[in-house]
């Protein structure tokens, strides 16, 4: 099963939130999940944005993004790279389900990437992004 998380699903994987026990236990049945540099960006400002809260320690964030590493390496990610036509699909999303879903700009680029990337599964905890992935033909359980 191929399988893409939006970056918020990655994050509850290893900060704890309200959405952790869900997103640990999704993926302990669908190893890989597939991950972009867009992910790798957005986990990175995550590390930040709560440290900046103060929320998080910087040693707490050096053992978070250690555990992800370690995930990397043991296999728990299958690498993709950022598809080329992501933007341009990402632009047609938003003209054509903008309006009506209320999307971001980074809920239709995860989209855009998973669609591209053949995903057969989507998984989000937001749920504009979720309608979104719907609307667009993927599974979000």
């Amino acid at each position: 099963m191929s399988v893409y998380a939006d970056s918020s699903f990655v994050v509850s994987l290893y900060l704890t939130d309200v959405h952790s026990r869900d997103a640990r236990s999704r993926v302990q049945g669908a190893l890989p999940v597939t991950l972009t540099s867009l992910h790798r960006a957005e986990w990175a400002h995550a590390l930040g944005q709560h440290q900046f809260r103060g929320t998080m320690t910087a040693e707490a964030a050096r053992r978070a993004n250690s555990e992800f590493v370690s995930d990397e390496a043991a296999g728990l990610w299958r690498q993709a790279s950022l598809p080329e036509n992501a933007f341009e699909l990402c632009a047609d999303l938003a003209r054509r389900y903008g309006p009506k879903l209320g999307t971001r700009t980074l809920d239709s680029l995860h989209v855009a990437c998973a669609l591209e990337l053949k995903a057969e599964r989507f998984w989000t905890f937001d749920e504009r992004q979720a309608k979104l992935a719907k609307a667009a033909g993927l599974k979000t359980s």
